[in-house]
């Protein structure tokens, strides 16, 4: 499964990691993508992406009151069944002073969370970041609103 937890396009639902994302083309075969998961299969999924992103809930940039989920520099969750994970995430700028530790803190701890076999983060700069990324409550803390 995979989401794109903070785009700045959606809705405050996908803030709850409760709620499940629309399904992505990869849970068909009639575009080629893998084949579609059962109910049961698809739950499991969705129960390892809210606990990964509670997970996320408490990584900081230590800079920044706030957590990286929040801030919208998580682009992406990707969980598979088998329980390999990948994190699409950016950095605030590429000078980030955290940008060696940052991506290893998520990643442990995203490995420890259960059903995750493994876990590979992806730092991407495209798109680049920006504040209109990050949640309304994270605006709200930071003073931005």
């Amino acid at each position: 499964m995979s989401s794109r937890p903070n785009s700045p396009s959606e809705g405050s639902a996908n803030d709850d990691p409760t709620v499940p994302p629309a399904p992505s083309a990869a849970a068909s075969t009639r575009d080629g993508g893998a084949p579609a998961r059962s109910p049961i299969e698809q739950m499991q999924v969705d129960a390892v992406r809210a606990q990964i992103v509670e997970v996320l809930r408490t990584v900081h940039d230590p800079e920044i009151p706030v957590n990286i989920y929040e801030l919208g520099l998580v682009y992406d969750v990707d969980v598979q069944p088998a329980g390999p994970v990948t994190i699409r995430m950016t950095l605030t700028s590429p000078a980030c002073p955290v940008a060696g530790t940052l991506p290893i803190e998520v990643e442990e701890k995203v490995k420890a969370v259960d059903g995750v076999k493994t876990c590979r983060v992806d730092v991407v700069w495209d798109p680049p970041w920006t504040p209109a990324m990050m949640s309304e409550a994270a605006k709200l803390e930071l003073g931005m609103e």
